[in-house]
């Protein structure tokens, strides 16, 4: 589904030049869920925009097995249309690609619902939390069919209990819709909770350190469960990864 060989992106200003990432070699398979955690600066971001097509890499191919239009991305802020109800904000892309409101309305109301927004429909966004706001936002992606759903810390301006709630969520609109996610985030228990593989970038310019195949089933919690030791173990290698001294030689895994 996505594939990226040899990726670097260099970017050139009035202060010099700088490598946000070097040498990335990355396969994303149709319906995975990978997270990617790193410093900040690491270039994270950067990655996203370039399998957007929003960027051009510098070295390297991006091969996306989707078009622009079957492409949605999610930011940090929901960025709600103020003067829309819930109901017409989650329908707004309909309406840019020109398609029929009336054939897609049964759709939002059931991506709603799955996001714990039933009964929801007429409210406006200020009289919703951030939380609440976020799971709009994040069906408001969804109701384009999208092949590939890219994540750029959409959960970083809530608090701790309300992103732990939106994991959850999230966990269960992707085991409905399948769509193909790439979820950028600091947050390592997010990543363990949510992705099938976590990918560990380096301190830039952004390198593969390791990537991190969380083998545990699904729903998952940070809870007492069977699985608390499997989760732990996990956690405890990022924050090894993450914690590395920035001056130690990289490899990257074959695969």
């Amino acid at each position: 589904m996505i594939q990226l060989d040899g990726v670097s992106r260099t970017f050139s200003g009035r202060r010099g030049t700088v490598q946000a990432l070097s040498g990335i070699d990355l396969q994303v398979d149709e319906g995975e869920f990978v997270a990617v955690v790193g410093r900040s600066g690491c270039g994270k971001s950067t990655l996203l925009r370039l399998v957007a097509g929003l960027l051009e890499p510098t070295g390297g191919k991006v091969r996306v097995n989707a078009t622009r239009r079957e492409i949605a991305m999610q930011f940090q802020r929901p960025a709600l249309l103020p003067w829309r109800n819930v109901l017409s904000n989650v329908l707004f892309p309909v309406e840019i690609f020109g398609w029929k409101r009336k054939q897609h309305v049964a759709k939002a109301r059931e991506l709603l619902d799955t996001a714990g927004l039933a009964g929801f429909e007429k409210q406006m966004p200020h009289e919703l939390s951030g939380g609440m706001q976020q799971r709009v936002s994040l069906c408001r992606a969804l109701i384009q069919r999208p092949k590939v759903m890219l994540m750029d810390e959409p959960f970083s301006a809530l608090d701790a209990l309300t992103r732990e709630e939106l994991t959850v969520e999230l966990q269960r609109i992707h085991a409905r819709e399948r769509t193909t996610t790439i979820f950028v985030t600091h947050s390592i228990d997010e990543a363990v909770l949510l992705a099938d593989r976590v990918v560990v970038l380096s301190p830039r310019p952004g390198r593969i350190a390791e990537i991190v195949e969380i083998g545990v089933p699904r729903p998952r919690s940070l809870g007492q469960n069977e699985h608390t030791e499997e989760l732990a173990r996990c956690s405890a290698r990022l924050h090894e990864l993450l914690m590395q001294n920035t001056d130690e030689t990289i490899t990257q895994p074959a695969g």
